[in-house]
């Protein structure tokens, strides 16, 4: 007896979606018949391609892992044509949005997916649309984060790959949406869990430090040289402590979107001589010489005087614990009055930063396997700082670096940071006003 083997029930909405999926695979090349030997000139006429059918078998083409993954990734997937019409929508997509694919192709773009950018802004009908960026500005977007929803029970953040393609019906995109929920919950009890203990440290620390201090100045009574010695490695200790609670503090905040910036007209060479005045007795210690290459007239620089002065610190404290005994640390500036911009420089002549490390020199909590990392310490937080206020100013850092391989080597060596502040002008002294 035969049986029908491309039988499918209609009523599964599974199979829909097949169907969803069948239109964005490749068509199947034209049929032709078989040329006829007399005359062998004779071109034979194209067959129209048969509509597909609404099984997989239909579609050699389409490899069926392809499909698999279609339907059993994690992943919301959807096919949104030039007019906002929305096409082929997987079933994770539609479970996350709260809708049945028969509501969804009848949807505009606008009621399916809503695009938001990270300030909750709606995208949709403004230049910064992700459909308009791809398709009119030729712009792939990857891994940008977007929420999609239209429903708030349905609503979420989504890191968003977006790809151009071609439907029967016209040019396309596709929406690859990776849900973020998940990780941004567990960013913020780590994000939440680091401030309690950073604040929990700080009130500790300040009244060991307090008191340390009053010891030292002789209001407990009278010290011995020795007594006054170790007590003031013990404030050392504890000034070490609160800046790296301080730094974390600081991270946490600019990741909650608490970073605050107080801008305003700073003269570079009065910061640059705060910067060295208050690092002159580490650089004793360290035996290196700390110098300035600071032009006259000096360019003045519009920036939150404080982080300005942090990012300096950090720098040319870097600088003084990698750099050995006699080696120098300048801190240089030039202005860029092309692009209204101020340089400075840090440059020592250090060790340097080995290739493999030079990657990583940015990232949050990086340690070097070197051995002259163990043996100078730190925790990782300055350069990420130094860049992180940079970038809020408006500005870049860089750097550049040829490492001591031999102690013996008298070449050329050490490493010079770079970053760029805004130069201050007229038009920021009319904003000030």
């Amino acid at each position: 007896m035969r049986k029908d083997v491309n039988h499918v029930s209609p009523t599964v909405e599974l199979e829909a979606s097949q169907v969803a999926f069948d239109s964005l695979a490749p068509k199947p090349a034209p049929l032709r018949p078989p040329r006829s030997p007399r005359p062998p000139r004779i071109t034979p006429t194209p067959v129209p391609t048969p509509a597909p059918m609404s099984t997989s078998a239909s579609l050699p083409s389409a490899p069926a892992y392809m499909q698999d993954f279609f339907y059993r990734t994690p992943s919301a997937l959807i096919a949104v044509g030039e007019q906002f019409d929305i096409h082929d929508p997987n079933p994770s997509a539609l479970t996350r949005l709260g809708l049945t694919l028969d509501e969804a192709r009848v949807r505009p773009c606008q009621d399916v997916l809503m695009c938001r950018n990270a300030n909750s802004t709606l995208l949709c009908g403004t230049s910064n649309c992700p459909l308009v960026r791809v398709l009119q500005q030729g712009e792939t977007i990857s891994g940008e984060n977007l929420s999609l929803g239209t429903q708030p029970a349905f609503s979420t953040e989504y890191s968003v790959n977006i790809s151009p393609v071609t439907l029967p019906s016209g040019p396309a995109v596709i929406f690859a949406a990776c849900d973020l929920s998940t990780l941004k919950v567990a960013n913020q009890v780590r994000a939440n869990f680091v401030s309690m203990v950073s604040h929990e440290l700080r009130t500790p620390l300040n009244s060991v430090h307090g008191f340390v201090d009053l010891m030292l100045h002789g209001h407990m009574g009278a010290l011995s040289e020795e007594q006054h010695k170790y007590l003031g490695y013990t404030q050392e200790g504890v000034q070490q402590l609160m800046a790296i609670v301080e730094d974390i503090l600081f991270m946490t905040r600019s990741d909650s979107g608490q970073f605050e910036m107080k801008p305003q007209k700073v003269n570079a060479r009065v910061l640059a001589k705060q910067v060295v005045t208050s690092l002159h007795f580490q650089a004793i210690r360290a035996a290196v010489i700390l110098d300035k290459d600071i032009p006259t007239p000096t360019p003045d620089i519009y920036a939150d005087p404080q982080r300005m002065k942090q990012v300096l610190n950090n720098l040319v404290t870097n600088a003084i614990k990698f750099t050995p005994p006699s080696g120098t640390v300048t801190i240089r500036v030039r202005s860029q009055k092309k692009n209204n911009m101020v340089l400075f420089s840090v440059i020592d002549t250090g060790y340097g930063i080995p290739p493999e490390d030079q990657p990583h020199v940015f990232e949050r909590f990086y340690q070097s396997n070197h051995a002259l990392q163990s043996k100078m310490g730190g925790y990782g937080l300055g350069l990420s700082i130094a860049r992180l206020i940079v970038e809020q100013h408006g500005g870049e850092i860089s750097f550049e670096s040829i490492p001591l391989y031999n102690l013996e080597d008298v070449s050329p060596h050490g490493t010079t940071f770079s970053f760029t502040a805004p130069l201050y002008t007229r038009q920021d002294q009319a904003m000030q006003k």
